[in-house]
């Protein structure tokens, strides 16, 4: 026994932690209303000014809050069965259309272990639903009409502690119904996993920390898509490339992904998100044990949320499995919000302009699901299968693994299949089975958490719940009364709902929140009833299915009640396993392909602006313009035109307007009447002497923001003079890539004494604009003009979601306000703005906002853009969401012989440039300008986004040509005895 003094000062010590831990726990929720309270301002204010932007001639249902649509998923009204497409009729007949089409489709899922057979769902967190469903989505998808190739992108792991088959770089999907297999066969036809090499080579790592190795997989993929292109083209698109209709993310870092595919392909993009960031960061707040930056930590949840958002900004559509999931989960984003996007849609069908804005569209799809080979058993009074033939049958070895738990295994089975992760909620179902007695009496609990060896050796979350569950079996004494073997295999999934159906059992999914559901679905299909959370996907499955109750997860008493009332009442049990039977069929492959393909349908066609040439050496004077000027090694070096050209057809003329209008724009400031050669008089005269990168063997990129203008031009110089032999050889070309314009440039290189011939390209207007040094010499101009020409072929691919003029006047306002008080913080650049790219002189470095929180006031109003501030604040440009400078290097050159030189920080699109697979030499020391402080609060560490240890990453000290030269000698640009 303690003293009394003992006793008094541990309470004292005790009622002190209390009163912090509930200080602490109000400030948390203080800062959370707060936070919430200023979302909802400012998406009041951004619906105001769009509502001022397009306030003219508004219609009724623009105006009411609901949009008579028939197809749209956001109708509030309440019905019988899950919204669908059209009927049966418009759909088939669609198929029918579209039969002999070729359809080539890529989905991408890379994390988790991924493949076709015997997958290891529930080894961890990374591998669960998602896996199944991408990959029979994928073979489902392969074995439809129409479509001719799918490829299911994912990661190349060859680790010690994973299994060989997932080092394969190739694996087909073996269709399951071979007889709607074969309508497109062909050489390559069919669906496929292809495996890509990225991070680390041989470790199996989490999907948090695949975020700094994205641009890896990008550069990756593309060389796949591109090579695949050439293939199909040759078998099934006579000769033409046949490019993805479309590139579907599936997770927020293959979302990721297909956003940069999708802008460096110019192919439309479909996401689906499966669970979400932000809602997963407000359910762990609501928990109270971690704080925001805790979670960051843990999770890289900033990082996965700003992925979410630019899913919302290049998306086509966001495909989700409930109308739960747009209305609660995707609400929480920037970039979405359901009035406005009604408002919208609305106009789109009007044909009234949205002044630049945009919402993806969100449709429900449900998820799909194999059913040919299930054939449900009859179940007689007694809870026995009746066997036709009157035969019995050899029972399944799994059916022995679980019964040895049970002292009465003839006890109908509540069945749960999860992994053991705190969000499943399987501690509560226990709770429940354990405190009700007559529920005890009546039924047996099986829990299917996943396989495992050793719990010490499970992740400290899973094993902190079965540790758990186990602590709680022991409480309630339930031993006899519930199993939970340590393995199974994934083929032996359907033994476990055939057992459980034969018993008379429940199925259970008592998640906190469900996004997917396809358990559920799965479990119906052997003729099991539910019993479900009512949050999230199975409220719109039990809609379909009829087939069971919905319950609140956090009401143990609930779940409880709902258990036993399907297990003691045979006659509600018999009628819900018969809706589930009756109405399944709404869940097939089939039908989930065919409304997935009438979505890909309604979209727009979309490819890459340039092509890609047999030759890949030089190019030939006899070439056609088609083959040469847009060859993806020679980046599309076309469309110099002139402002007098002669005149031709009308629609010629109509096209050669709108392209003059936007080179006369780009170069606002500098001599209106410039002489730009035209296209017939430029194909007539520059033959094979166009500046041709694909003749390069290796190209460099300079790409440093954070110096002066003298110590570029040194940087510069120093360079050429490292690699002087090379660059006299013609090995070796250059590009410059900066924020600057390319009037800026002009003078910068006139400053130096350097020509603008040394570079084969410039990237400018941080990544808006490509342009390329004239290599005529006719085409030396005046002083008034400027010696380049500019692709206007980049230009069409980066206009997509361009809000140009409506963007324009949007940001003006902003400046103005940014300004009140007398004080002016911004002014456009006229001199250096350009059709893709509004720029902006920054005059009050202090007081316009970090760069985070003028991307998400774009979002908010449904622009869809990149903001970018320059190294030292000075500047702010404002480019199409598929522009940049790290994408204009993926415009068709061999990124593998790129090496791309930087400084220790640069503007605010730095992370772009370093990752991928060209190499990259980082330059250090004191001549490196400290970043403003503008740019440098990001809502995530830079860590999270670049790997500073692989192995085409090297730093140097200092610029000098001694340096640069043994930088550039260990990449293997320059000779060692050079």
């Amino acid at each position: 026994m303690r003293s009394p003094q003992e006793r008094n000062t541990r309470l004292e010590n005790m009622s002190w932690r209390i009163w912090n831990l509930a200080r602490k726990k109000k400030q948390i929720e203080g800062e959370e209303a707060s936070r919430l309270a200023k979302q909802r301002l400012e998406r009041e204010k951004a619906r105001r000014y769009a509502a001022a932007d397009m306030s003219e001639d508004l219609s009724e249902g623009e105006k009411g809050e609901n949009i008579n649509e028939s197809s749209s998923t956001h109708d509030e009204s309440t019905r019988g069965r899950m919204p669908r497409i059209g009927s049966t009729d418009a759909i088939e007949a669609w198929a029918s259309q579209h039969k002999d089409k070729k359809l080539y489709i890529v989905l991408i899922s890379i994390h988790g272990l991924i493949r076709g057979e015997n997958m290891e769902l529930g080894r961890d967190s990374d591998t669960g639903g998602q896996v199944k469903y991408v990959v029979e989505l994928a073979r489902a998808l392969g074995s439809t009409p129409g479509v001719y190739r799918v490829d299911l992108l994912t990661r190349q792991i060859s680790a010690p502690d994973v299994d060989w088959s997932y080092g394969e770089p190739t694996e087909m999907l073996s269709p399951r119904n071979s007889e709607n297999f074969g309508h497109d066969m062909g050489e390559s036809s069919g669906a496929y996993i292809v495996r890509i090499p990225f991070g680390p080579r041989d470790k199996y790592i989490p999907k948090e920390h695949l975020w700094p190795h994205i641009q890896e997989f990008v550069d990756g993929a593309l060389v796949h898509i591109m090579q695949m292109s050439k293939v199909l083209g040759e078998q099934v698109g006579s000769g033409q490339l046949v490019w993805p209709v479309v590139i579907h993310g599936h997770y927020a870092d293959a979302g990721d992904s297909a956003a940069l595919l999708s802008g460096a392909l110019n192919v439309p993009m479909i996401f689906t998100g499966h669970s979400l960031g932000r809602d997963k960061l407000e359910q762990l707040l609501k928990q109270g044990r971690q704080t925001r930056d805790e979670i960051n930590t843990i999770y890289k949840i900033m990082r996965r949320i700003e992925a979410e958002e630019l899913c919302l900004d290049a998306s086509e559509i966001i495909i989700t499995s409930t109308r739960q999931e747009i209305e609660q989960q995707w609400g929480l984003y920037d970039g979405f919000d359901l009035t406005m996007a009604r408002k919208l849609r609305a106009r789109i069908k009007r044909g009234v302009s949205c002044y630049g804005r945009y919402m993806p569209r969100m449709i429900a799809v449900p998820p799909g699901m194999e059913f040919s080979h299930i054939v449900p058993h009859d179940v007689d009074q007694d809870g026995e299968e009746a066997n036709e033939d009157g035969s019995g049958s050899t029972d399944p070895p799994i059916w022995a693994d679980i019964m040895r738990f049970f002292s009465n295994p003839r006890k109908p089975m509540i069945l749960a299949l999860a992994r053991p992760d705190p969000k499943k909620n399987i501690t509560t179902l226990v709770k429940a089975f354990g405190e009700h007695r007559e529920l005890r009496n009546l039924a047996n609990l099986t829990l299917i958490m996943g396989n495992r060896d050793v719990i010490d050796e499970m992740s400290s979350t899973n094993s902190a719940v079965l540790t758990s569950i186990l602590k709680l079996i022991d409480k309630y004494d339930l031993y006899g009364q519930v199993a939970y073997p340590k393995h199974h295999k994934q083929s032996e999934v359907p033994d476990i709902y055939r057992l459980a159906a034969r018993t008379k059992g429940v199925f259970i999914n008592c998640a906190f929140i469900e996004p997917f559901g396809l358990t559920l679905i799965e479990a119906a299909a052997y003729g099991l009833p539910m019993v479900a959370t009512r949050n999230g996907g199975p409220v719109d499955i039990h809609r379909v299915l009829d087939n069971g109750i919905l319950v609140d997860p956090h009401n143990q008493n609930e779940i409880a009640e709902a258990l036993y009332k399907l297990v003691s009442d045979k006659q509600l049990w018999a009628q819900c396993r018969q809706n589930g039977l009756k109405n399944i069929h709404q869940f097939s492959w089939p039908e989930h392909c065919k409304n997935y393909l009438s979505r890909v349908g309604t979209l727009k066609p979309r490819h890459p602006r340039w092509q890609k040439s047999d030759d890949t050496t030089e190019v030939s004077e006899a070439d056609s313009p088609g083959d040469s000027l847009r060859d993806v090694h020679d980046i599309s070096l076309n469309l110099k035109l002139s402002l007098d050209s002669e005149k031709s057809s009308t629609k010629e003329n109509s096209v050669r307007r709108n392209l003059e209008d936007a080179v006369q724009k780009l170069s606002r400031g500098v001599s209106a009447n410039r002489k730009i050669e035209s296209v017939e008089n430029m194909e007539a005269t520059t033959g094979n002497k166009w500046p041709s990168l694909r003749r390069r063997k290796h190209i460099v990129v300079i790409a440093i923001d954070s110096v002066q203008d003298a110590n570029l031009v040194e940087i510069i110089k120093n360079i050429f003079v490292a690699s002087r032999n090379e660059r006299l050889s013609g090995s070796v070309g250059f590009v410059l890539s900066t924020s600057r314009a390319i009037s800026e440039v002009h003078s910068l290189l006139t400053s130096g004494g350097i020509e603008a011939t040394d570079f084969d390209a410039f990237i400018c207007n941080s990544g808006s604009d490509l342009c390329y040094p004239s290599s005529n010499s006719e085409d030396m101009l005046s002083p008034a003009e400027l010696p380049f020409m500019i692709d206007l072929d980049y230009h069409t691919q980066i206009e997509y979601r361009w809000g140009g003029e409506g963007l324009r006047k949007t940001l003006i306002r902003w400046a103005a306000e940014k300004s009140e008080g007398g004080q002016v913080v911004l002014v456009e650049d006229e001199e250096c703005s350009s059709t893709y790219c509004i720029s902006f002189r920054v005059k009050n470095a202090e007081a316009v906002p970090p760069v985070k929180e003028l991307r998400k006031t774009m979002r908010i109003q449904a622009l869809r853009c990149h903001v970018l501030y320059s190294h030292d604040g000075s500047k702010l440009n404002v480019i199409p969401v598929l522009a940049s400078r790290s994408q204009a290097l993926r415009w068709g050159v061999e990124l593998s012989n790129m090496t791309v030189v930087v400084g220790e920080s640069g503007d605010t699109d730095y992370e772009g440039l370093l990752g991928g697979v060209h190499k990259t030499i980082i330059l250090k020391g004191s001549f490196n300008a400290v970043p403003n402080q503008v740019h440098a609060a990001r809502s995530y560490s830079l860590q999270d986004v670049i790997s500073f240890d692989k192995p085409g990453i090297t730093s140097i000290e200092g610029y000098g040509p001694d340096n640069l030269k043994s930088a550039l000698q260990q990449f293997g640009i320059l000779k060692d005895n050079v």
